[in-house]
């Protein structure tokens, strides 16, 4: 399905863009390997986390981590269907802008 140029002031904030752009190629991405990455504290990444999760843009998943001889559980985060498309509408607004068309539509999310 082609992407629907769209600017979505959710996603366009920094991190928020920076974390969708880091799950779209991938099913799911630990959440240590997305705050390394960023270089964000845990609580920071724990805070942007929670604001794409209540928008529906992304799900975190814990498990039993088979690396750990301890109880801690590990989390993993992936994009929605909903974020994917989210996500990529925003590219496309973004391109769009790019190369000089602007796109007038603009979606407002919490954040």
């Amino acid at each position: 399905m082609a992407a629907d140029p769209r600017f979505d002031d959710a996603i366009h904030a920094p991190n928020r863009l920076r974390i969708c752009g880091l799950l779209r190629p991938v099913d799911s991405a630990d959440f240590a390997v997305l705050r390394s990455a960023l270089g964000l504290s845990e609580a920071n990444l724990s805070k942007t986390i929670r604001s794409l999760v209540d928008l529906g843009y992304v799900r975190t998943a814990k498990s039993a981590s088979a690396s750990r001889g301890d109880a801690r559980r590990t989390t993993t985060v992936s994009l929605t269907s909903l974020g994917r498309r989210a996500f990529d509408n925003h590219l496309a607004a973004l391109r769009d802008l790019a190369e000089g068309r602007l796109s007038p539509s603009v979606e407002h999310g919490d954040g």
